[in-house]
């Protein structure tokens, strides 16, 4: 069953200027692990807006903890991915929802997503940059480097390197993209 765990006091507002108040809430996915996900409750009415999985834990106390160390700016990435859903081929097809919640099915590899956009943060300085990597776990920075195309590596050689290592190397393909738009 799915529940609330975090109601956040701050507003999120989109990049149309449109308000909501955010919410974590998680399900059990089944015997061995949780998901989380964010909920968007427009200020002026509406549907309430949802965003996909946005973490997979080994348990609920694991996944109350995630929730309670959201930042305004994972709540705004969060924001823009549930207004804006990734575009797929139709050949890729979802699995279904049940009581509010992703089930994993066997099927098609999904496109991978990411949490934040590097280059986005790396604007409001580099030491944000770190400390937003630092917070994620592995999985999270391995999407960050393949959709925004950050290492030739391939995706094996990126899955096995250490958290501190791939914060270094995104933080660093963004300061070379950066300057090399400059």
């Amino acid at each position: 069953m799915a529940e609330v765990f975090v109601e956040y006091s701050e507003p999120v507002i989109a990049k149309g200027g449109r308000t909501f108040m955010a919410r974590a809430c998680g399900a059990d996915m089944d015997a061995s692990r949780w998901q989380g996900w964010i909920e968007f409750v427009p200020i002026d009415g509406g549907a309430v807006l949802k965003s996909g999985r946005e973490t997979t834990q080994p348990n609920r106390t694991d996944t109350a903890y995630w929730a309670t160390g959201l930042t305004r700016i994972y709540l705004e990435g969060a924001l823009e991915r549930a207004l804006n859903p990734l575009r797929v081929p139709s050949s890729v097809s979802f699995p279904p929802q049940v009581d509010g919640a992703w089930r994993e099915t066997a099927g098609p590899m999904h496109p991978r997503q990411s949490v934040l956009n590097p280059f986005s943060i790396y604007r409001k300085g580099e030491s944000l940059l770190r400390n937003q990597l630092s917070a994620l776990s592995g999985w999270h920075l391995v999407n960050i480097v393949e959709a925004y195309g950050l290492s030739e590596q391939r995706l094996p050689e990126l899955e096995i390197m250490p958290e501190p290592v791939l914060v270094e190397l995104i933080v660093s393909a963004v300061h070379k993209r950066t300057l090399a738009q400059a």
